[in-house]
């Protein structure tokens, strides 16, 4: 299959667990029960070159592939979803859309910031009545003489809303289809809203934005007026692979800590981790590890070759963030009561699980994706 890491890949691996558990990991708790966004260590990521690792050299990227950003993901998630999620959307949905639809001149004016994580960019994709079906969009753009004018609402926008957030990609329904736009941070009609009361994902920043009367020039306007719809979809099945990264290490990070607290907890005589019912739960978490990791790098080696990949990229997800929702069920499991408490790492990967069958497409679009794949009818 051609899928393992190389030599190059498994020593970045180190860097960035040794990152993760030096500098994300003390702190995990503290961002996730003050609802903190991580500024420092967000801009320390992009010191260490994560937020450029796909984008080419003349950028100043690294020029590496998906698997070696799957790798970062999953080794941040490992032990802080929120720190994960920052890295995958800001690469996925704020460098992507712009690397690979945009113009010379949106390249040199925006990238640059974003892939050297001084700045974020966000994607306005998702609305309050449409998700799934993104070809809902009610947000609308007009042409007013050298302008766009937007108008509408979208929700769940991820860091759309921190200190150094630069650009939001905004689709918007024009005379020719959904388009996508870039609006700068601070344009006067964009006004972001107050963050979520979320149930997990604390240390992310999600926010609401509001368009109103909101007016970029025509320079702005990103690849060709109705092409959005694809261009957003292309970017999703991109997404779609780094999020099931996301769901391996969440699994890792309840492997980790069960194997851990089995060998540490005593109980009637001895660790707990020589009691069949709790040996076995661990055993399931490696297979779900194993098997989600092997799912997950199987489809970016395929994106990485040139090779169809939107197949195996729905598979990887629906299946690595299934697992991870019973992963962190069954590690509280293993924690007892402890792992009710929420200062406990399983007790936050519990919380974190639920939105990876959410977000970058459901479960359930995931399935219409895989059987329409098998020639299913539509």
């Amino acid at each position: 299959m051609g899928a393992e890491l190389t030599e190059e890949q498994e020593a970045f691996r180190k860097v960035v667990r040794d990152f993760a558990d030096r500098e994300v990991a003390p702190h995990a708790e503290s961002w996730d029960r003050d609802h903190t966004f991580p500024l420092a260590v967000v801009q320390a990521m992009g010191e260490l070159g994560l937020f450029g690792l796909t984008a080419p050299e003349e950028l100043g990227g690294a020029g590496a592939d998906l698997t070696t950003l799957c790798v970062a993901i999953e080794e941040l998630a490992r032990v802080d979803s929120s720190v994960a999620i920052t890295l995958s959307a800001g690469v996925g949905l704020g460098i992507n859309p712009i690397l690979t639809f945009g113009s010379d001149e949106q390249k040199q004016r925006w990238l640059p910031d974003l892939v050297a994580g001084r700045a974020l960019g966000a994607f306005g994709l998702t609305e309050p009545d449409g998700g799934s079906d993104a070809g809902a969009t009610r947000t609308r753009a007009r042409r007013d003489g050298p302008d766009w004018v937007l108008d509408g609402t979208k929700a769940f926008i991820t860091n759309s809303g921190t200190p150094i957030t630069s650009v939001v990609t905004v689709t918007a329904r024009t005379d020719e289809g959904i388009s996508a736009f870039l609006v700068p941070a601070g344009t006067p009609g964009l006004v972001v809203e107050p963050p979520y009361r979320k149930v997990g994902w604390h240390a992310s920043d999600t926010h609401g934005l509001v368009l109103d009367g909101c007016r970029v020039p025509a320079a702005n306007l990103l690849g060709l007026a109705g092409a959005g719809l694809r261009q957003l979809l292309t970017v999703l099945d991109d997404g779609r692979i780094a999020i099931a990264a996301l769901a391996c290490g969440l699994i890792r990070g309840c492997l980790d800590e069960s194997v851990r607290y089995a060998n540490e907890r005593h109980a009637f005589g001895g660790p707990i981790g020589r009691n069949q019912g709790i040996a076995f739960k661990c055993a399931d978490l490696a297979v779900l590890y194993e098997s989600s990791a092997a799912l997950t790098y199987r489809a970016a080696w395929l994106k990485d070759h040139g090779r169809p990949f939107r197949q195996e990229a729905a598979i990887a997800k629906l299946h690595a963030t299934t697992s991870a929702v019973s992963a962190a069920r069954e590690a509280t499991q293993v924690f007892g009561g402890a792992g009710f408490l929420d200062e406990t790492p399983v007790a936050r990967h519990w919380r974190d699980s639920k939105i990876l069958e959410i977000g970058e497409g459901t479960s359930e679009v995931q399935r219409i994706v895989i059987g329409r794949g098998l020639g299913l009818p539509t």
